[in-house]
């Protein structure tokens, strides 16, 4: 069952626009590569996107985290090479920041030209690892969301709003 709404439609998409404002002020004169996490940070890439008001290219990596012992890895890599390139790493929410820290630390191997952090939801109370994010969305209490690319066990992810959802999978 899906619990209380936590921001509706407009709301989101308000945010993002003023988002892809700050995006497009900072970037400036330069080509930055939207990167995407999938699969839950799809359609927050996809609306960023189109509110950027710069060039802009986009571009998803996937990751897999297998348990906190056995590691991080890429499921999708890149499409093309980062090296020199302006990235802004897209991400759905930001938690612990363990697979985040592991994300940044291997693209920053890569000699990107800048490498920034922009997520559409940051739970603070759950963070683990230090994360510099560079362009927040939303900052939430530490609750399991639903909606707008984020699911539970699969379903919800369709969803144009995002809600608190009862149980943490």
């Amino acid at each position: 069952m899906i619990g209380e709404l936590l921001f509706d439609a407009q709301t989101i998409a308000g945010r993002v626009r003023e988002l892809g404002a700050e995006i497009s002020r900072d970037y400036a004169g330069k080509v930055p590569v939207l990167l995407g996490i999938l699969n839950a940070a799809a359609p927050f890439l996809a609306d960023l996107s189109r509110a950027v008001s710069i060039p802009c290219e986009f571009d998803a990596i996937a990751v897999t985290k297998f348990s906190d012992v056995a590691g991080i890895s890429f499921q999708k890599d890149t499409s093309a090479s980062i090296e020199g390139r302006h990235i802004l790493l897209v991400d759905d929410s930001v938690d612990t920041g363990l697979t985040l820290q592991y994300v940044v630390r291997t693209l920053s191997a890569r000699n990107p030209a800048s490498l920034a952090v922009c997520t559409l939801l940051d739970r603070p109370a759950r963070r683990i690892a230090d994360i510099q994010i560079q362009y927040r969305g939303f900052e939430i209490p530490d609750v399991y969301v639903v909606g707008y690319g984020l699911d539970y066990l699969g379903r919800y992810r369709e969803l144009q709003a995002l809600y608190a959802h009862g149980a943490w999978p």
